[in-house]
């Protein structure tokens, strides 16, 4: 197909910025519906995109003629059940993470996606195709550093979101690390443990920080922090402390200011600007694969299934006094 029709399930902020993303950068795309359950939302949403239509009826979304694919940015309660009903639909669908909060939810979708007996279903996991992450994955098979034996991850935000709660912290925000550690190590992870110690004074009844440890097949091991709270502003870090040598994500501030004799650079208040690049392209190829006809090369729902049970073993370990736990991916 020439134009690949897309309806955005979602109009919060991840799902106003996919459909900025499509309308404004991505070529072979057009937005013709968003659904949120707050239709004046979605309205407010589709007003710049010529021809779109809200819609507070996801479902009606996912089967209407006029979508050929489907975005999911809703709650992440909801993504298992909106993703089966696009799979069972016939249609393409791309589920921001986690694919669903447990693996047993998981291995629903997954199921029903092999009965289908295709690939219909990617999942966002947008720093396999954020620039510096992947030139990162580069240096690391390419050998620079020698063979890693220690990384150490950081993501920091300014403030957590209402409702924010421990397991949260783990199943939306260090799931990506649960994703990108795999991913950059060709290493699955085999086992964890989680650890707090003093909480912030601005995050009441949260444990904020945490910290996770990580260890994978090949035996190295991660570190992954966890600071909601930070203040600061939005900064997320990664090395590897290889047999040679070290390698880093470069700070990716665009402005540095020279003022009173001082140097400075600016944190980003959000994920959006760090993250604006990964998620145009992620966009990008997923529309030429939908339109082509051809697999996607993003992550899978047996990706988001593999996250979930180490984000479940994580969540064990801290119930259970931060005790090292097996990660147990259920047969499909």
């Amino acid at each position: 197909m020439s134009t690949v029709r897309v309806g955005v399930i979602g109009a919060g902020n991840m799902g106003a910025d996919h459909v900025n993303t499509l309308h404004r950068h991505v070529s072979g795309a057009a937005v013709t519906m968003v659904a949120d359950t707050d239709q004046e939302r979605a309205a407010t949403v589709t007003d710049p995109v010529p021809g779109a239509r809200a819609t507070d009826d996801p479902y009606g979304l996912i089967a209407d003629p006029a979508v050929d694919a489907v975005v999911i940015a809703s709650h992440d309660t909801t993504h298992a059940d909106l993703t089966v009903a696009a799979v069972r639909a016939g249609k393409p669908v791309l589920c921001e993470k986690p694919l669903a909060p447990t693996p047993a939810e998981c291995v629903r979708v997954v199921r029903e996606e092999r009965h289908m007996g295709g690939r219909l279903i990617s999942l966002g996991f947008m720093r396999r195709f954020d620039p510096a992450y992947t030139e990162l994955r580069d240096a690391i098979a390419d050998g620079v550093c020698g063979s890693p034996l220690l990384l150490h991850c950081v993501s920091r935000g300014v403030f957590s979101a209402p409702g924010a709660t421990d397991e949260l912290s783990i199943t939306g925000s260090a799931v990506h690390e649960f994703d990108t550690v795999p991913w950059l190590l060709d290493s699955a992870i085999e086992e964890v443990s989680w650890h707090a110690g003093r909480s912030t004074s601005t995050a009441t009844g949260l444990r904020d920080p945490q910290l996770m440890l990580l260890r994978t097949a090949g035996g190295a091991l991660t570190t992954v922090e966890v600071f909601l709270n930070a203040g600061y502003g939005y900064d997320i870090r990664c090395e590897v402390v290889g047999e040679r040598g070290t390698l880093a994500l470069a700070h990716p501030a665009r402005v540095v200011t020279d003022v009173a004799r001082a140097r400075s650079r600016g944190y980003p208040a959000d994920w959006r600007p760090r993250f604006a690049d990964a998620y145009r392209l992620e966009l990008q190829t997923w529309i030429d694969a939908v339109a082509s006809g051809t697999p996607s090369p993003l992550a899978t729902a047996d990706d988001g299934l593999v996250a979930s049970a180490v984000a479940e073993a994580v969540i064990t370990s801290m119930k259970n006094g931060g005790r090292s736990v097996a990660v147990r991916v259920p047969e499909v």
